[in-house]
């Protein structure tokens, strides 16, 4: 049955945007700003993404369709000039290509020519990581150490411990399982980070200010809301399990995943497409230059140390220079030991090629992000809840967490997630019962489901650098994963409703 559906995959896209297009053309532009979404309608470029990427493994077709679908029912037929270039052209992609991925790719390409990774990778193989329970660990404790979220953090760690678990026969989907669980999940448990101060910039609102009065109260309420965040941490306990091979149910497609592995020692299924090309696949040190463990830790060092330690003194980490300068650094530390300026122009230019299909997926993903905004999925998501909400107050934590869980699915983001849902989600727990723990428990449980889909999402940023960061393909790490976090996530929202429902007796 499915392969005749995949047979026929052309003609079914092409009836969808038919039916799309006669639809769109259908509503009423008064209606639809006054409600401020399209229906149902506003959820389809979405949800027909995540079904192309699931059932076709094309992740770009999959967006561009997303994309076009978005034109079809707003009827802004010119989807390059209405939302490509705007998207593509925006600072937010700006910043995604030049430095997390131009940058990354040039310093993937030094590490692969000046052997600074593969060295790293010895050093630690001989000294630190035994087999493959350690390198999985390591890599769950470099998640922790790197715990700022998001991009820079899968992006650290999987470049950090891929050399280590490659050469301990680790693969590439347990990898990136573990690099995508350990990045947002810890930054909502571990505030030493911008989430507090982004999410109070969302909350510290005049609709709020009867129960949030000041930025002050709202970075409280995070902080007082970290222990009732049950899916950070229960993503985060299953991940320990898992690396320690104690986790006892992990999923058909990570259990085929590890036999594989152990069996043939093949790091990516057969038909896997890893989003870093062969140019950073194949160890290709510089002729007669001598690999040295300060490759590795000088560019990660001044990398780390520009994310870090001004968040710490100002509050306002330098992320864009700390990318940069790391590659400058492995570039002058490179020449300085004695390689050509020729064979690092190679190591960057090789690097850069090796990140160009991740650079399309993120573009098409930041562009469909823009499409669900225009077309208000979370308010219309939001909108068809309320009445349960009101009905049933003891749902509400439960509810909101899946609310969160099928936005940020659909749109890849947490952060996106928090803006649309915290200021119609929050005042509407108020309304039902203005008891304060009530309050921390619909906020905990906003903050974990968001997390949950800006983990799972194949067109989440953070899945999508996992993925590259990790060596792995995108869709076979959004598989492995899920049974896990669905498991995680399902106990969640089992104990937000046990919990909501004592506190409203």
């Amino acid at each position: 049955m499915l392969a005749q559906i995949k047979k026929y995959t052309w003609l079914w896209l092409l009836l969808l945007c038919g039916f799309v297009a006669w639809y769109g053309a259908q509503l009423d532009p008064a209606v639809i700003e006054a409600q401020g979404h399209f229906n149902f309608m506003s959820l389809v470029p979405a949800l027909a993404t995540l079904v192309i990427c699931f059932a076709t493994r094309n992740v770009i077709l999959a967006l561009f369709m997303g994309i076009l679908l978005g034109g079809l029912v707003t009827t802004q037929y010119n989807i390059i000039q209405e939302f490509l270039i705007p998207s593509i052209g925006s600072e937010r992609y700006a910043q995604i290509l030049l430095v997390y991925l131009w940058a990354l790719g040039g310093l993937l390409g030094m590490w692969n020519r000046n052997g600074g990774a593969w060295h790293f990778a010895q050093y630690v193989s001989t000294n630190l990581v035994k087999s493959r329970r350690s390198a999985l660990f390591f890599a769950w404790l470099m998640g922790i150490i790197f715990h700022q979220g998001g991009t820079i953090s899968t992006i650290l760690t999987g470049t950090t411990v891929r050399p280590v678990a490659d050469r301990e026969n680790v693969a590439h989907e347990e990898l990136a399982y573990v690099v995508d669980s350990t990045a947002s999940p810890v930054a909502t448990i571990i505030p030493f980070n911008v989430w507090p101060v982004y999410v109070a910039g969302l909350i510290a609102i005049p609709s709020m200010s009867q129960f949030i009065p000041d930025q002050d109260s709202a970075i409280s309420l995070f902080l007082r809301a970290i222990p009732f965040n049950f899916y950070g941490w229960l993503a985060v306990l299953f991940t320990l399990l898992f690396a320690l091979g104690k986790l006892p149910v992990v999923g058909k497609t990570m259990r085929a995943a590890q036999i594989r592995v152990q069996e043939t020692g093949e790091l990516d299924s057969p038909h896997a497409e890893p989003i870093v090309s062969k140019e950073l696949a194949t160890l290709n040190v510089a002729e007669g230059y001598s690999p040295s463990l300060l490759d590795f830790f000088v560019p990660i060092g001044v990398l780390m140390s520009f994310a870090i330690i001004p968040w710490l003194v100002t509050g306002s980490p330098m992320i864009f220079e700390a990318f940069g300068l790391a590659l400058v650094s492995s570039v002058s530390l490179s020449l300085i030991r004695g390689m050509s300026v020729s064979d690092a122009f190679d190591g960057l230019v090789d690097g850069i090629k090796g990140v160009t299909i991740g650079a399309i997926i993120l573009g098409l993903a930041v562009t469909l992000a823009e499409v669900s905004g225009t077309l208000g999925a979370s308010s219309y998501v939001i909108s068809v809840t309320a009445d349960v909400l009101t009905a049933a107050p003891f749902v509400l934590p439960g509810i909101l967490m899946i609310i969160c869980m099928i936005v940020s699915f659909s749109v890849g983001s947490s952060w996106g997630t928090y803006a649309v849902v915290f200021p119609i989600a929050l005042p509407l727990a108020y309304a039902i019962s203005p008891d304060p723990l009530f309050i921390t428990l619909a906020f905990g449980a906003i903050m974990g489901g968001a997390v949950f889909g800006d983990q799972c999402s194949p067109i989440s940023d953070t899945t999508i650098l996992s993925s590259l960061a990790c060596g792995s393909d995108l869709m076979d790490h959004v598989v492995t994963q899920l049974p896990i976090a669905m498991s995680a996530a399902g106990i969640s929202i089992l104990i937000y409703t046990v919990t909501a429902l004592v506190l409203t007796l």
